[in-house]
């Protein structure tokens, strides 16, 4: 497989790749971090302004996330519905986080 890719950037415009394999730039977000961030995202939970600002990201690393996750997600049949809670700044959710507390439904693990 990885030949294969060799020989197809290869016969691209421009030659061979002028990095070695591996090199550049490391994901920022987990594998779990970017279903999570997919998910917030299409449930329209926040802005995606938001979501990269809670992730510790900048926008365009969360939206290259989703558009990397979404189609797998669609692909297995995974319909995620929008919510009905909106959050435009951290302090919105920080203040819907202090008044849910103690309200919560999921039982504690003992």
């Amino acid at each position: 497989m990885t030949a294969a890719r060799e020989r197809e950037r290869f016969r691209h415009p421009g030659g061979e790749r002028l990095r070695a394999p591996g090199a550049g730039a490391k994901d920022k977000l987990t594998t779990a971090d970017r279903i999570l961030a997919t998910v917030l995202c299409l449930r329209k939970v926040g802005t995606r302004d938001l979501l990269a600002q809670l992730f510790g990201v900048n926008g365009s690393t969360l939206t290259r996330a989703v558009h990397q996750v979404q189609p797998l997600l669609a692909e297995r049949g995974y319909a995620i519905p929008p919510s009905t809670a909106r959050f435009r700044t951290s302090a919105d959710v920080a203040l819907f986080l202090a008044t849910a507390e103690g309200q919560t439904k999921i039982k504690p693990a003992d």
